[in-house]
Order: C-alpha cells, then sequence, then structure tokens
C-alpha cells in the first residue's frame, strides 16, 4: 500500500499539472480572441507578469504606500462644505458631495464629536 504523503504528492502534481494545462489553453484562446478582435476580459487577481508570490517583499514593520485622496477626506470635504453654507442639512451634503446619506450621517457624528461641527435639529454649523 502507497504512503499517504506519496499519494499526496501524486494528487498534487496532477493538479499542478492541469492547472499549467488550463492556463496554456487560456492563453491560446485570448490570443484567438484578440486575432479575431474581440476583447480580451482580464480575470480578477494578480496581473500577469507580476512578481510571484515567492518574490522579494518589503522588510516586515516597513511603512506601507497611501495614495492621497484630492481634496482632503470626506471629513474635511463635509466641514469645509458646513462652514461655507451654515445650516445645511446632511441630505445636502451628502448630495452636493455626491454620497450616500447613511455614509454621512457616520461622519457627521464623528465630527460633532470631535467638536469640529455643531447639529441643531437638522441643521449642520461649523464648530465655532
Amino acid at each position: 500500500m502507497p504512503s499517504t504523503t506519496n499519494v499526496l504528492d501524486e494528487a498534487r502534481e496532477l493538479v499542478e499539472r492541469r492547472l499549467a494545462d488550463l492556463d496554456e489553453e487560456r492563453r491560446r484562446l485570448e490570443r484567438a480572441l484578440a486575432e479575431l478582435g474581440g476583447k480580451v476580459k482580464r480575470s480578477p487577481g494578480r496581473p500577469r507578469g507580476s512578481a510571484s508570490r515567492t518574490s522579494t517583499k518589503a522588510p516586515t514593520g516597513a511603512p506601507k504606500k497611501r495614495r492621497r485622496r484630492r481634496g482632503g477626506t470626506r471629513a474635511d470635504q463635509a466641514v469645509e462644505l458646513i462652514t461655507s453654507q451654515p445650516g445645511i442639512s446632511a441630505s445636502d451634503v451628502a448630495k452636493t458631495m455626491k454620497i450616500k446619506p447613511n455614509y454621512l450621517y457616520r461622519v457627521l457624528g464623528d465630527l460633532e464629536k470631535e467638536g469640529r461641527v455643531k447639529k441643531d435639529g437638522r441643521q449642520y454649523y461649523p464648530a465655532g
């Protein structure tokens, strides 16, 4: 009777070979589609040619690069809008910012706790 590790190794190799075959077939089909003038759809995941999982990575503890948003954060944008239009309602702020009101209510609640805006009924004012 074969050992368990041997059976697992053989099964793993079979799956890897089949995946390689499928990858090659996909590449051939994408080339054929491109030659026929069709648009090749990319599957989710890593782009072709990118580094593999075992490639060199940033050292542990290295800061991650983050993209900065243009115009500041949503909170900053809301405060700017409330400052320029004191007494504006949350729904009007959301419409102007083109975001959903339920998200803005959370942002405004945090701004209230931080003391950056004040709420009076349904109207928001800049904190003085």
